[in-house]
């Protein structure tokens, strides 16, 4: 584990807010110059507390108005294995995470759709087909609230 001291902290809290700021404009907004501001960054990396960048897409504007949870448990574990499950379900463009848990159900798939009628579609003729599942259980997503996670 790396020890982050307070800079590091507000660094990583200004680039989950933007990842896209350069070392730079957020040296400046810090009062730090630019190569030490970059030096932390790139200890970030290395260390592997920031795992890289990614885009955070707009699903309703890309066509994809429903967001669902739905609750895996395998019915036959003995004869499926874990990675035959997961090796298929990622395959689905739809399914956007793919989670093992402990739990009542095995895995928490997060899928998207573009309307309820699409999801079932997906659910009768994608997930249901896959090898091993047994019960599903479905959570609609009504709203989110994202969070940037623990910084301390």
């Amino acid at each position: 584990m790396i020890e982050l001291d307070t800079t590091d902290r507000l660094i990583l809290r200004a680039l989950t807010q933007d990842a896209t700021q350069t070392a730079s404009a957020l040296g400046r907004s810090l009062g730090l110059s630019q190569p030490a501001t970059w030096r932390r960054i790139r200890r970030l990396y290395d260390s592997g507390v920031i795992n890289g960048q990614r885009l955070d897409l707009d699903r309703e504007k890309l066509g994809f108005g429903v967001t669902v949870f739905l609750g895996v448990k395998l019915a036959t574990k003995g004869r499926v294995s874990l990675e035959d499950f997961e090796r298929a379900v990622t395959a689905i463009p739809e399914v956007q995470t793919v989670e093992h848990i402990l739990g009542v159900y095995d895995y928490r798939l997060r899928i998207v759709a573009r309307d309820i009628s699409d999801f079932e579609r997906i659910l009768r003729r994608r997930i249901m087909m896959l090898p091993g599942v047994g019960d599903v259980e479905a959570n609609v997503l009504l709203s989110e609230e994202r969070r940037p996670g623990p910084i301390g």
